[in-house]
C-alpha cells in the first residue's frame, strides 16, 4: 500500500532536518578545530620569533663582551655610557642596538639592613635605616614594622630573628639580588597590609639590591651618580634645593653635602671610580625591538638576561 504524499514529504522533511544538523555539527566541529590550529601556528610562530630573537641576543652579548673586555679603561667607557644611551648600527642598517648603562652602587644597598649586630658595617646600617625611616614618614606608608620584616625575612638575619623561612632561594644567593625580587616583597606587602602607597615611592632611586662584599671597606656608595631623592634623605636636604643644584657626575657630592650645610662621611662612599655597572640593550629583530641585559664587575661581563619583546 502506498504511502500518503504527505506522509512521504514530511519524511523527507525530517531526512534533510537531520542532515542539516549533521553539517551544522560538522561545520562547529571543523571551526572549532580550525581556530585551534590557528591558536596553535599563532603560537609556535611567536615561539619560533622570541627563540630567534633570543639566539640574536645572545650574538650580540657575545660581541659586546668581546668589545668590554678588549676596552682598557672602564671608566673612560662607563663616564659615557652613565650619561646617555648610545646607538650602534652598522653602515648598512642590519646591525642596530642600542646600549645604556648605569652603576650598580649608585643608592643604599636594602642588603645592609641586616648588618645592625656587626660593628664593622655600623655606617652602612645607620644609612640604610635612616633612609627607610624617612621613606616611612614621608611618604605615610601604614605598617613600617611589617614591611621590614618582610624585608629582613627575605635578607636572612644572623640571629635569625625575622628569619621564618629556613630554605628562602633568596637567603641562599646572600639577600635581596635583584629589584625584581625587591617588588615580590612590596606585592605582598600592598596585598596584605592594603597600602596604595607603596607605590608612590620611588625605591630604584633610593635603593641597590647588590649582594654583601666580604671586606666592609668595599660596601660603598657610588656616590656621584646618586639621585636627588637619595641625597635629600639621606643628608636631610630640601629636595627643592638639591633638585635645583645638584648634577649627577659633574658635581662633587662631598663638596655638594658640605656647602648645604650636610654631615658627609668618607667612609661610606667611594673615592674612585667602582667597576660596577648593570647594562641593558635593546635591538631590532624581525620588525620588533627586544631587550637583554647584564652586569659588568670589577671587569667581568656576565649575567645575561633576556626581556623578550618591549
Amino acid at each position: 500500500m502506498d504511502k500518503p504524499i504527505h506522509t512521504i514529504a514530511s519524511q523527507t522533511s525530517q531526512k534533510r532536518g537531520f542532515a542539516l544538523i549533521i553539517t551544522l555539527s560538522v561545520l562547529t566541529v571543523i571551526i572549532a578545530l580550525t581556530s585551534v590550529l590557528i591558536g596553535y601556528f599563532d603560537t609556535v610562530r611567536r615561539d619560533a620569533a622570541y627563540t630567534k630573537a633570543l639566539i640574536q641576543g645572545n650574538l650580540y652579548y657575545a660581541d659586546i663582551q668581546k668589545i668590554f673586555k678588549r676596552f682598557p679603561k672602564r671608566k673612560t667607557l662607563y663616564t659615557q655610557l652613565y650619561q646617555m644611551p648610545v646607538p650602534l648600527t652598522s653602515p648598512d642598517g642590519r646591525f642596530s642596538v642600542t646600549v645604556r648603562c648605569r652603576p650598580l652602587a649608585n643608592g643604599v644597598n636594602i642588603n645592609w639592613m641586616s648588618q645592625g649586630n656587626k660593628r664593622q658595617m655600623q655606617l652602612q646600617y645607620d644609612a640604610v635605616e635612616k633612609v627607610f625611616e624617612a621613606v616611612v614618614q614621608n611618604y605615610g606608608l601604614e605598617d613600617a614594622t611589617r614591611l621590614q620584616e618582610m624585608i629582613l625575612e627575605e635578607i636572612g638575619k644572623p640571629d635569625e630573628k625575622y628569619l621564618q623561612k629556613e630554605q628562602s632561594r633568596l637567603r641562599q644567593k646572600n639577600g635581596i639580588i635583584s629589584y625584581k625580587q625587591f617588588e615580590a616583597i612590596l606585592q605582598r606587602y600592598q596585598l596584605e597590609v592594603d597600602d596604595p602607597k607603596i607605590s608612590l615611592v620611588p625605591w630604584k632611586k633610593l635603593f641597590v639590591f647588590n649582594p654583601i662584599e666580604r671586606d666592609p671597606k668595599k660596601n660603598v656608595i657610588d656616590g656621584n651618580y646618586i639621585s636627588t631623592e637619595l641625597i635629600s634623605l639621606l643628608f636631610g636636604i630640601d629636595f627643592a634645593s638639591v633638585k635645583e643644584e645638584w648634577i649627577e657626575s659633574e658635581t662633587q657630592l662631598k663638596t655638594f653635602v658640605q656647602n648645604m650645610g650636610g654631615t658627609y662621611n668618607q667612609r661610606l662612599f667611594t673615592k674612585v671610580f667602582l667597576p660596577m655597572s648593570w647594562c641593558e640593550v635593546s635591538y631590532g629583530y624581525a620588525g620588533e625591538r627586544y631587550m637583554f641585559k647584564f652586569v659588568d664587575i670589577q671587569k667581568e661581563v656576565k649575567n645575561f638576561e633576556f626581556y623578550g619583546k618591549q
